[in-house]
């Protein structure tokens, strides 16, 4: 785990189990491997990724503050398996955001992925398959999708989850974008 944290930090794309799937993960804070992961899965380049974070406090980076309503919302779905769409107007995050002006943020449940970002820093986590293919639910599965083209893998045995229900905030009002 702390050679996974080091390239991290030093711009590397990993696999590493998600409390839903296997994610193709990156520092959000780091443009080159967000790009570097917009081409190993082959994905839109409109299409935003959800950010993992290990607390709402990490949203702070990001420019976003939070009404009470909106925090009071964020408590009843995290940690667990829903992303939410925040407002982020920060041209400096242009690259992660793709133009949308916002982003989706998820908080694991999984003690041992909030422990690893609360090490690394946000992630950006998409499912680690490329696009039009079916999430890797094991690490071997990931390896066909990616061989020796990321830094490292994480098992984590068999993920047998869903991608995560999205919620947009950015009205100020909880819209389901994604059940």
């Amino acid at each position: 785990m702390t050679e996974a944290i080091k390239i991290l930090k030093n711009g590397g794309v990993g696999v590493v189990p998600t409390d839903t799937l296997y994610g193709l993960c990156a520092s959000v804070f780091s443009r080159a491997a967000v790009e570097r992961i917009y081409d190993l899965k082959s994905r839109t380049e409109t299409k935003p990724f959800i950010i993992l974070i290990a607390s709402s406090h990490d949203l702070a980076a990001f420019g976003i503050t939070l009404s009470t309503d909106e925090c009071t919302f964020l408590d009843t779905v995290w940690p667990g398996p829903v992303s939410v769409i925040l407002p982020c107007k920060l041209e400096k995050f242009e690259y992660v955001h793709r133009g949308t002006q916002s982003l989706a943020f998820r908080m694991p449940k999984s003690p041992k992925l909030h422990e690893f970002l609360s090490k690394t820093g946000p992630l950006v986590a998409p499912s680690a398959n490329p696009q039009g293919l079916a999430p890797a639910h094991t690490i071997a599965e990931a390896k066909k999708y990616f061989g020796d083209a990321v830094d490292f893998y994480i098992p984590g045995g068999r993920k047998e989850g869903k991608p995560s229900k999205i919620v947009s905030l950015v009205s100020g009002t909880p819209v389901v974008v994604r059940a």
